[in-house]
């Protein structure tokens, strides 16, 4: 398969809607989709008939029960949103985006694009994993999209920047989303226990700050060891100073 970038549909509410996102990205040849935990279940048959000919991205796409599991494997992340999220990342246009992923995916690296659930859209949770957000310039005082306009979008502007020149001054070896994941999760068990979370009304946005950080940032596989390596050592450092108290 050509290189391209994957999908995911994030807790898909309507077969219909994912029938209608895999005729979308087979309109302009793609074929890697990822659906994390669909309302209506798996396989779903309003999803295949509304696919018609692109059965095939349906018959293939992974089936995920948690957006982290969905985006592991992947380097670089763009969150679909209209609103507003007070989340600090670099915000792009559909064909900046799609034009940035050509650039990364040329360099080796493994993308992917989130979109959310019709009713709601992401939640600031998913956002907070995407190293970058896309947003369609759309009429203010009427934003939504249908899951499947969003799709068909961001595939065409993919399509369309075939041609972009390869590759960029990207990271040599970036992280992928299941080592940012694991690393949120070792900070976050340890400044837990260090009572860093307080007071405890005000501890799961100060969770998401963390996380939104670590999806932001130009992380590296080893920028991801050494930032593993120092929480060990201070954690290793004051268990000795209060030994040495004893």
């Amino acid at each position: 398969m050509t290189p391209q970038p994957s999908f995911v549909l994030v807790r898909p509410q309507m077969g219909e809607n994912i029938g209608g996102a895999a005729r979308a990205m087979l309109n302009f040849g793609l074929e890697r989709m990822r659906v994390v935990a669909p309302r209506d279940g798996w396989p779903n048959e309003r999803a295949v008939a509304m696919a018609s000919g692109a059965g095939r991205v349906l018959d293939a796409a992974g089936l995920y029960d948690s957006l982290p599991e969905a985006i592991g494997d992947c380097a670089h992340v763009y969150a679909t949103t209209a609103r507003a999220r007070g989340l600090t990342k670099p915000v792009m246009t559909p064909e900046q985006a799609m034009a940035d992923a050509h650039r990364r995916i040329k360099a080796g690296q493994n993308v992917a694009v989130l979109f959310g659930p019709e009713r709601s859209g992401l939640e600031n949770e998913d956002v907070a994993r995407a190293q970058t957000i896309i947003t369609v310039p759309v009429n203010p005082e009427f934003f939504s999209l249908n899951l499947a306009q969003c799709v068909l979008l961001t595939a065409y502007e993919f399509a369309r920047g075939a041609g972009a020149e390869a590759p960029f001054d990207a990271d040599a070896d970036p992280a992928t989303a299941i080592e940012r994941e694991k690393l949120g999760d070792h900070y976050e068990a340890e400044l837990d226990e260090a009572g860093f979370f307080f007071p405890e009304t005000k501890a799961p946005g100060m969770k998401l700050t963390l996380r939104n950080m670590w999806g932001r940032l130009p992380l590296t596989r080893a920028d991801i060891q050494t930032l593993h390596g120092a929480l060990r050592q201070l954690k290793r450092h004051a268990a000795k100073g209060r030994g040495d108290q004893d």
